[in-house]
């Protein structure tokens, strides 16, 4: 569990201490209570802050405490970074929303509090930036160290507009309202001041390269961070070479993969040698995770909404645990050339009652397809056999879950097609939306009664950036070179540690020279990071998403891949716009094309 004392509770990444910090920035600094309501924003008045070395942790809290802008514990934001891999290949959101259904405006809620929220850290960051050397008494390594924490802070916050919107005004120092018109910078410069800010913190001697679990100050930035980041913009820039050299850096820092997948993504590992920059997270309301309320079920706390699934995509890209392509038809011959609505007679439950099987008949379902006492066996199979990251990252059908407790004691829930009754001795597995039968979250979803006292907040880190993004980041830097032999054998790291065969072991999994490694690399990325927020970006960078995402039938399906909600493909969604409350106050300010 995290550290509770009173100490802990003065650390400048103390997720308990953050509500003081938000009454301190109120208080000592006239902070408007509407300040994310309000475009555009002006800085926070220092007049009193930096001024003790209390008040030096709580203003560098402050700037961290600007990553969990845009978690939303009533209803699910849009705006957190799994949630935005709905937007992408992996995962998808239940409703459907505006960029997946082509109806997008430059008003849109969506683009307006993104800007707003990511702005808001970097004007924090320049108070931090701009203050601590001058004003706080503290020591002088470690406020070359804070001011080192915050630049890489302000380069993550550009990094994000710039992934997204492709070019927005830079500011480097605090800012009064009137002074925030400047006019858009290029992306190309976008990223130079972001790798600017990297490089000086990684010249920074006060800046280590890495902190041990447990250390006073985890979770605050490090060398090893600003290494990963900065070699993910050299791959915006397509500076392979400069990318595979900081990659290099994060490895000798010490960084390195969690021997064990299936327990990488809980409490007691959070802060592994895999993790190297992560969202902190604490039971503890308004300081804890979301997953579980949005990605969760019925069984997982009772009333949890699963507001996103794991996309029919992403399931069926896992690959049997050889190393070899999954195929439908091995498994049942023929489906793959079945309409798609026909295929929901091989999902069902065994022993179907007399009018279940009326209503399929009447919905056009071939029943003698149906097995009475082995449908839930031979679907099975397909799940089965595959890598192991298949089911330790999503529900599959007739997978059991660790649930909610009944009777005084967690029960365990049964993924059953039609769900009857959640209540013993059934336990089938209830969802909000179980007129339907979708993939879901199992990653981040959590278990039992005592990993969850609440559905609103849970404490399980997320992970920003973890070394297996490293070393796949690596693997593509190195692959882009020509070095695709190098690449593969970073690759294997991740796929050992998953379980599923090697590249260049068998027939099945041999490397077709660099094109065929650049897409494995791609469909390895892809597997390993579903529901935490990597696979949107990726897609993005990566030009795929038309391809990808909105291809022919594409849009929220049910596991057999019946449409619930359609997609709708429109060019100029790959870029977002810039909002048009910001256009009309900062006159300056241009549109992105097709917006």
């Amino acid at each position: 569990m995290k550290r509770n004392s009173l100490i802990d509770k003065l650390h400048p990444i103390s997720l308990q201490k953050m509500g003081l910090l938000l009454l301190a920035l109120c208080s000592l600094n006239s902070c408007r209570q509407d300040l994310l309501d309000t475009v555009p924003y002006g800085s926070i008045s220092s007049a009193n802050m930096w001024t003790s070395d209390a008040l030096t942790d709580l203003g560098v809290a402050g700037v961290y405490n600007a990553l969990r802008l845009g978690i939303v514990t009533t209803s699910a934001s849009e705006r957190e970074l799994y949630q935005m891999d709905g937007l992408g290949f992996t995962s998808l959101t239940r409703g459907g929303n505006d960029l997946i259904n082509g109806t997008a405006t430059t008003s849109s809620g969506r683009f307006s509090n993104t800007w707003k929220e990511l702005y808001e850290g970097v004007h924090r960051a320049n108070d931090a930036i701009a203050n601590i050397g001058t004003r706080s008494p503290s020591a002088a390594d470690k406020k070359a160290r804070l001011v080192a924490e915050s630049k890489v802070l302000r380069a993550y916050f550009y990094l994000r507009l710039n992934q997204l919107f492709k070019g927005v005004p830079v500011y480097l120092e605090p800012v009064e309202v009137i002074e925030m018109n400047k006019a858009r910078e290029t992306e190309s410069a976008v990223w130079e001041v972001v790798l600017k800010d990297l490089t000086e913190a990684i010249n920074e001697p006060a800046l280590p390269q890495k902190y041990a679990a447990k250390a006073a100050n985890y979770g605050h930035i490090t060398k090893g961070a600003a290494y990963a980041l900065r070699g993910k913009v050299y791959l915006y820039q397509k500076k392979y070479a400069e990318a595979a050299a900081d990659f290099a850096k994060v490895k000798e820092a010490g960084y390195k993969l969690f021997a064990d997948y299936s327990k990488l993504f809980k409490e007691a590992n959070e802060q592994s040698d895999e993790m190297i920059f992560s969202l902190q997270h604490t039971g503890v309301d308004t300081y804890g995770s979301t997953t579980q309320f949005f990605c969760g079920t019925r069984s997982s706390f009772g009333s949890c909404w699963n507001s996103y699934y794991v996309s029919n995509k992403v399931v069926d890209l896992y690959e049997n645990k050889d190393g070899s392509k999954f195929n439908w038809d091995d498994v049942l011959p023929g489906y793959s050339a079945m309409p798609v609505d026909k295929r929901e007679v091989f999902f069902f439950r065994n022993n179907l009652t007399a009018a279940e099987i009326s209503t399929a008949t009447a919905r056009g379902l071939d029943m003698k397809l149906y097995l009475p006492t082995g449908n839930e066996e031979r679907i099975a199979k397909a799940y089965q056999n595959r890598d192991p990251r298949l089911q330790l990252n999503v529900i599959v059908p007739y997978a059991t879950y660790l649930g909610r407790p009944q009777n005084n004691a967690d029960q365990i829930y049964t993924n059953r097609w039609p769900s009857r009754s959640e209540t013993p001795p059934v336990l089938d597995l209830f969802t909000d939306s179980r007129s339907q039968l979708f993939y879901l979250h199992r990653k981040f979803v959590y278990e039992g009664s005592t990993e969850l006292l609440s559905r609103q907040y849970g404490p399980i880190d997320l992970p920003i950036i973890r070394y297996a993004d490293v070393l796949l980041m690596w693997a593509e830097a190195l692959n882009e070179q020509g070095k695709t032999a190098e690449a593969v054998a970073l690759v294997n790291e991740v796929r050992a540690r998953a379980g599923v065969g090697l590249l260049n072991s068998s027939a099945a999994t041999t490397v077709g020279g660099q094109a065929d490694l650049r897409e494995r690399v791609r469909n390895e990325r892809r597997v390993e990071f579903v529901n935490e927020g990597i696979n949107y970006f990726d897609e993005l960078r990566w030009g795929s998403l038309k391809e990808k995402v909105f291809s022919p039938g594409s849009g929220v399906n049910q596991i057999w891949g019946s449409v619930t909600v359609s997609y709708t493909w429109k060019d100029n969604i790959t870029t977002w716009p810039i909002p048009q409350t910001e256009i009309e106050m900062n006159p300056n300010l241009t549109q992105n094309p097709g917006w």
